[in-house]
């Protein structure tokens, strides 16, 4: 039975610590469980011994030690040396997502969102490049770096795009992140978590209704910048995209030859390339396959990143011209009417 109780949490940690002085050899994966559990169990002086004991027998794992002893020492008063930990570990700039992830984490529970912030950012600029694909890991850097952003105010940038593109919940991270959503769950006002309850029941029942509809049939829309950066990085995909003209004109005789074969539920996502990036290395594939792209349409379509197709006449057109579709894209009295 998993431990749910403060008491069952020291009885497990009691029986990994002991299991730990009969099996020296996976000593430090025990005890870092052990501690855990004594946290859990809200015996947090104990839990600082024991990453004590971890850090003074030449560890394999020092930094995480250290930014689980920083979480767990500012959570029962000790500010200044959780502080100093953490800049320890940051001058350090361990190559193991972990411990990033811990300390910005731990900034961020005690509202050091600017500092959280520029900690997920120098771990995400140490442990990512074109040449790395993403792991789970350096993904939840990205994902815990969105979620601070959010909570900032800030724009989204190309590393929150990957962010989002790599997500694979139900529920959108713009949403999951919302900062009213996050402060409401953390509320004690029961009327604040009742109406936040209510709202996640409201929201499930349009989930359900959504999902029992097919998601749209999706085109993919490069804008002019992203298409040259894809085909100067991915040269093969030239004759998918022969310029960028071409490739607008396409979509739109796509979409308009699907709604005259009959299909309904039409729409454009547009793409990016850190986004088609982190699809390709999720897939474990390259991204100059072009097999790929309509893949990459269907996931983007299928989170919910689709604009209906077509427009109306006097709205915006989707090639992002500026023009009322019917003087762009729509001009012609052949344009689909879905």
């Amino acid at each position: 039975m998993r431990p749910d109780t403060p008491a069952e949490h020291i009885a497990e940690a009691e029986r990994l610590i002991r299991t730990a002085t009969r099996y020296p050899e996976d000593q430090e994966p025990l005890l870092l469980q052990a501690a855990a559990h004594l946290e859990l169990g809200d015996a947090r002086d104990r839990a600082s011994a024991l990453y004590d004991r971890l850090l003074s027998a030449s560890p394999a794992n020092p930094h995480l030690i250290k930014a689980r002893q920083a979480a767990n020492l500012w959570e029962y008063g000790h500010e200044a040396e959780a502080r100093a930990l953490i800049s320890g570990i940051r001058a350090a700039a361990p190559t193991d997502p972990a411990p990033w992830e811990v300390i910005a984490e731990a900034l961020e529970a005690h509202d050091e969102l600017e500092a959280s912030h520029e900690c997920f950012t120098e771990a995400a600029t140490l442990l990512t490049s074109e040449d790395t694909p993403l792991t789970q890991a350096t993904t939840a850097l990205l994902t815990g770096r969105h979620r601070v952003r959010r909570l900032l105010a800030l724009p989204h940038d190309d590393w929150d795009m990957v962010a989002d593109t790599r997500h694979i919940g139900p529920i959108p991270l713009d949403e999951l992140h919302d900062p009213k959503r996050i402060w409401a769950l953390g509320s004690n006002d029961p009327a604040e978590l009742r109406a936040e309850i209510a709202r996640l029941r409201a929201e499930l029942g349009d989930r359900r209704a959504a999902l029992s509809r097919p998601f749209p049939v999706a085109i993919l829309h490069w804008p002019a910048r992203e298409l040259s950066e894809l085909l100067t990085s991915y040269p093969t995909l030239t004759s998918e995209y022969p310029s960028h003209e071409a490739h607008l004109t396409k979509v739109e005789s796509s979409l308009r030859a699907l709604a005259a074969s009959g299909t309904t539920n039409l729409g454009i996502v547009t793409a990016s390339v850190p986004s088609y990036e982190a699809f390709a290395a999720s897939e474990k594939s390259s991204p100059a396959s072009p097999s790929l792209l309509a893949e990459y349409a269907t996931t983007l379509a299928a989170r919910g990143k689709a604009t209906p197709w077509p427009p109306t006449p006097t709205s915006p057109c989707w090639c992002t011209s500026g023009k009322p579709y019917a003087e762009c894209h729509g001009e012609s009295k052949g344009a689909a009417q879905v």
